[in-house]
């Protein structure tokens, strides 16, 4: 079974290598790994390594941990695809004009950050309870926003909503539900999520911004 591993680590050189001589000896496949953030005498790595089924999930926090200085954030099921090109798959799918724009991000966002789903909204109007025109897509597993009031709606800015928001849901809090946003063009906002963490990182933000950005030109061009 695949799981997703955050790691903080001191940023120098060998330590990556370090981490990953200590999963190989445990018997454990690094098979995907993206650097998050780098800066500070500080690394936050996300790694998805495949275990093997006599071996318990608790064992990757052992192992990793063995190594000095290194410290598991979180530790979470991973079922996604294991590519290493997935915004430009996004990117090529949106100038191909496959289907629409909207559908294609919902699709795609997940496993573009490793996050459980997603959803774009219509932010006219707002702050005011989400009616079911409000969601203009959302991907399957995707929680329920019509009835929500979302204070932080129009969106003049990409935004981190932690799972602590006094305006989220109780059944949310209780799931942890962890949550970024960023504008996609006029009056629309695009929301990312998990449930169980880990918090999105600001890194992560400003990168589905960038990736929304570039989104939006790209949906706009003659087809391909």
């Amino acid at each position: 079974m695949s799981y997703l591993l955050r790691l903080v680590l001191p940023d120098r050189p060998g330590i990556l290598g370090a981490v990953a001589t200590a999963l190989g000896t445990a018997g454990i496949d690094i098979v995907s790994l993206d650097v998050l953030e780098r800066g500070n005498g500080i690394a936050v790595d996300d790694v998805v390594v495949d275990l093997p089924g006599d071996r318990l999930p608790d064992s990757l926090i052992t192992v990793a941990q063995a190594v000095p200085g290194v410290q598991v954030e979180s530790l979470r099921p991973f079922a996604g695809p294991l590519d290493t090109h997935r915004e430009l798959d996004l990117l090529d799918a949106l100038a191909r004009g496959d289907r629409p724009p909207t559908v294609l991000l919902t699709r795609s966002l997940p496993r573009v950050f490793h996050s459980g789903w997603a959803v774009v909204l219509d932010d006219a109007g707002q702050p005011a309870p989400l009616d079911e025109g409000a969601v203009l897509a959302a991907s399957e597993a995707a929680p329920s926003f019509p009835g929500l009031t979302l204070p932080w709606l129009p969106l003049t800015g990409p935004r981190l909503l932690p799972s602590d928001g006094p305006w989220l849901p109780e059944r949310w809090q209780e799931m942890a539900i962890e949550m970024m946003a960023v504008p996609y063009g006029a009056g629309r906002a695009i929301v990312l999520g998990r449930s169980g963490g880990p918090a999105f990182r600001r890194s992560e933000l400003l990168r589905l911004a960038h990736v929304t950005g570039i989104a939006t030109t790209v949906a706009h061009l003659p087809p391909a």
